[in-house]
């Protein structure tokens, strides 16, 4: 009797195994490539140069005063890690939140300062998995300033880009206008130049 429950238990254990850790993982893969390719395999980006940048889901740091730069990141230990993605758990009553948000102010004013007023709230704080690749458009006019003046333009070529790459909501009431910061550089690149180092 009891050797007749163990069989029926390992069969049911292989099957099991089988369906879940087999068969759908391929089914679920063979379908992502067949409907949304780009998609399963990343959503990789070319640069201006025609090389992978990176994906469009994914932040990267950027911090040359030519680019836009996106929110701050807390996944792993210098940030943009995409192997410890995870935010810093600080609350809003913490010490070090307020210390790092300041310093984080006071660096992005004084690499700013034709800016407008004090800037958004998404360039000071990160994301819940510090690799979110979106600022706010605010965010990015924020940041035109610099951007052109680093490049030599007009900032007013620098925000019609800006304004070209504003991803709206999806199905036109989910979420806010955002932009992704890595198209936006590439963008940047692309109309006026890869920025010299």
């Amino acid at each position: 009797m009891k050797l007749a429950v163990f069989v029926v238990a390992a069969r049911l254990t292989v099957v099991t195994l089988l369906l879940t850790g087999v068969a759908y993982p391929l089914v679920t893969s063979a379908l992502a490539q067949l409907l949304f390719p780009r998609a399963a395999n990343g959503s990789m980006v070319a640069g201006a140069t025609g090389r992978v940048a990176g994906s469009e889901l994914i932040a990267q740091r950027f911090a040359r005063p030519s680019y836009f730069w996106p929110r701050p990141s807390a996944a792993g230990d210098n940030g943009f890690d995409a192997t410890a993605s995870s935010g810093s758990n600080w609350s809003v009553t913490s010490k070090k939140l307020h210390e790092r948000v300041a310093a984080e102010i006071d660096r992005l004013q004084k690499a700013n300062p034709d800016a407008d007023g004090p800037p958004p709230d998404d360039l000071v704080t990160a994301s819940a998995s510090g690799l979110d690749p979106h600022i706010s458009p605010a965010a990015a006019r924020w940041q035109v300033r610099r951007v052109a003046k680093a490049r030599g333009v007009a900032p007013e070529r620098v925000q019609e880009v800006v304004d070209g790459n504003v991803e709206g909501r999806e199905l036109g009431f989910l979420g806010e206008p955002r932009v992704d910061v890595l198209v936006l550089n590439i963008a940047l690149d692309q109309q006026f130049g890869v920025a010299a180092r």
